[in-house]
């Protein structure tokens, strides 16, 4: 194995030597440690998985992906048992049970446990769209967005109801069951009316309006 990096070897006081790297201005004072970060400058990739080929340049690396091959989740919830594979997903797991959030928006101080979950809410500040619908060019903040629209495109339906068959494109399907059911979770607070969809009860409230408007006018 040959490395073409500048080295430089200095002899220190105590007799011992000083390997430094004149890439990067790195000094070691074991070989096996400089040659090793030799390996980083010439991107090579010593650590290697059994189970797949993958390769890696750390080892621990290597370990924290062999655990999908072993099914290993050596890090412990202490509040409900439950076990990850690495350790930055059991903080932000933890996260749920200490109810901190860490990640903070500049823009309106909304706060969240997750920074993903961030940088898709800074979308309604700043605008950006980043998936784009490769069929119509439309863009869209969410890649959840996009995937519900190119719906459109395919034509895939996949809610289906399975007392009568019915498919959707959309999460329709459980305002759809509720046809089926009997059930009227929306309410009409003025006279008690139950309604299974939303937009019905919207449409109901407009009648008690009206009824208030004819009502001034004829005072």
């Amino acid at each position: 194995m040959f490395f073409f990096f500048p080295i430089s070897n200095q002899t220190l006081t105590d007799g011992k030597r000083l390997y430094s790297c004149l890439t990067c201005s790195t000094s070691f004072s074991q070989k096996p440690d400089f040659i090793r970060h030799l390996k980083l400058h010439a991107g090579e990739k010593p650590h290697y998985c059994e189970h797949c080929g993958k390769c890696f340049k750390k080892l621990f690396n290597l370990k924290a992906h062999q655990r999908i091959h072993t099914g290993e989740k050596p890090h412990y919830c202490e509040h409900c048992g439950k076990c990850f594979k690495k350790l930055f997903n059991l903080k932000a797991h933890q996260r749920i049970h200490t109810g901190e959030k860490p990640h903070y928006c500049e823009h309106c101080g909304k706060c969240f446990k997750k920074l993903f979950n961030l940088k898709a809410h800074q979308r309604v500040h700043t605008g950006e769209k980043p998936y784009c619908c490769s069929e119509c060019g439309k863009h869209f903040r969410w890649a959840q967005a996009l995937t519900v629209h190119q719906r459109i495109h395919t034509g895939e339906k996949p809610y289906v109801c399975l007392t009568c068959g019915k498919s959707f494109s959309q999460s329709h399907l459980r305002g759809h069951q509720r046809t089926h059911t009997g059930v009227k979770s929306y309410v009409c607070f003025t006279c008690g009316k139950g309604f299974s969809h939303s937009s019905e009860l919207y449409s109901h409230q407009y009648t008690h309006s009206l009824n208030v408007i004819q009502i001034i006018i004829v005072k």
